[in-house]
């Protein structure tokens, strides 16, 4: 039998431990690559956003306090008014209507009836001048005659009555003839066409600015016949505005009054800052665009930012609001994406040097990307963030660098 050197041998069992281990690493699992975050510690917002619209705080509409025709407004939407000095609107009476012939002939008729009326009172006028001339003259020679002694003192009483009714028969007489004139002039009134009355300056009534600010809008632009209470313009002061915002019910009871708000999406460059003043206690039903019906609720807002902070900002215009619910100024939190149920509790994988490990983690109120962290994690501890299938706990893994 040969015997192979020593050297030979060991040579042999070195290379074959090589092979093996060789073997080991090469079929051993290749580490799970994942992306990662840490647990911070900072400000945690909770928010709800929500759609609408800007309003005046006070708008002022004005309405025709008479009925009439209403001239053509002396303003325009936007022009800034004063109050007590700007002339807002003028109201003139309103033209009579025109007869028709039934009508004119009846009008026609009154007048005729008037002067008729006239000429028999002037008559009973001169009827009544002459009694009372009659009378008067019959008083004076009973006097005389009284003064003479041949006149009794019966026939002096009888004659001053006499003189006294005739002087109320013509003071009757004249009123009678008043009465029948001014029945005269309104029915001749009634003839007049349409325009005939009209008096340029006498006749109006200028309506000015109640207050001062800027002309919202304007409900009637042309001459027309209105009636009194009809809207005419509607004036508002644009430094003094509020957003009335919609919210889902479950959102709103959430929402308390002076909470902060932040304005998005008006159209100018800047965030407005604005807090809610308050929330309406009675919902009412909606239809979604999907066809789905909710529980809406208003909540309106006071603008904080100044005029000169949100320039070209009106009334009526479509803002988005991002409403505060709640927010912590230093709260330990991770990324929502890196939590996991796990039974009725939470749980996340940590990155403790190249392993997985798994964790139980007792989160508290939650954003829409953060969770609050009350128990489980420490500040700067690295979590898998959307952990795939193949991670477990103690599976060796590597972090995905960011792009």
């Amino acid at each position: 039998m040969t015997r192979r050197p020593l050297g030979t041998s060991l040579l042999a069992l070195g290379l074959l431990a090589a092979l093996a281990a060789g073997a080991v690493w090469a079929l051993r699992p290749a580490p799970v690559e994942v992306e990662a975050a840490e647990v911070t510690r900072g400000p945690l917002v909770r928010t709800v956003l929500a759609e609408g619209i800007t309003r005046v705080r006070a708008p002022w509409t004005v309405s025709a306090p008479i009925a009439g025709t209403l001239g053509r407004p002396p303003v325009e939407e936007g022009d800034t008014v004063l109050a007590g000095q700007t002339v807002v609107a003028t109201l003139r009476p309103a033209e009579p209507p025109l007869l028709d012939a039934r009508s004119r002939a009846a009008a026609d008729a009154m007048v005729a009836e008037a002067r008729a009326a006239v000429e028999l009172a002037g008559v009973r006028l001169a009827q009544a001048d002459e009694a009372l001339g009659y009378a008067d003259a019959q008083l004076a020679r009973i006097r005389t005659l009284a003064e003479r002694g041949t006149a009794t003192q019966t026939q002096l009483e009888a004659a001053l009555r006499d003189a006294a009714s005739a002087a109320r028969n013509q003071q009757a007489a004249r009123s009678e003839l008043e009465l029948a004139t001014a029945s005269l002039t309104r029915a001749e009134v009634q003839l007049r066409p349409p325009g005939a009355d009209r008096d340029a300056e006498s006749c109006c009534l200028s309506l000015k600015a109640p207050l001062s600010g800027i002309v919202l809008s304007l409900a009637e632009t042309q001459d027309r016949l209105v009636a009194a209470g009809t809207p005419i313009l509607t004036i508002g002061d644009l430094a003094d505005m509020q957003i009335e915002a919609e919210v889902l019910s479950t959102d709103a009871v959430r929402i308390r009054p002076g909470a902060a708000a932040r304005i998005e999406g008006w159209g100018g460059e800047t965030v407005l800052e604005a807090r809610v003043a308050r929330v309406d206690p009675a919902g009412r039903t909606v239809v979604s665009a999907l066809g789905i019906e909710e529980q809406r609720v208003t909540v309106t807002l006071d603008l904080l930012t100044p005029p000169d902070g949100r320039p070209g900002l009106g009334d009526r215009f479509r803002v988005f609001a991002r409403i505060t619910l709640w927010q912590a100024d230093e709260a330990l939190q991770a990324p929502l994406a890196a939590l996991f149920r796990d039974g009725a509790g939470w749980a996340a994988y940590r990155i403790a040097g190249d392993r997985a490990e798994r964790v139980a983690v007792t989160p508290g109120r939650m954003t829409d990307d953060a969770a609050e962290i009350t128990a489980g994690l420490a500040e700067g501890d690295r979590l898998i963030v959307y952990p795939p299938d193949t991670v477990a706990d103690g599976v060796a893994v590597t972090v995905r660098p960011l792009p």
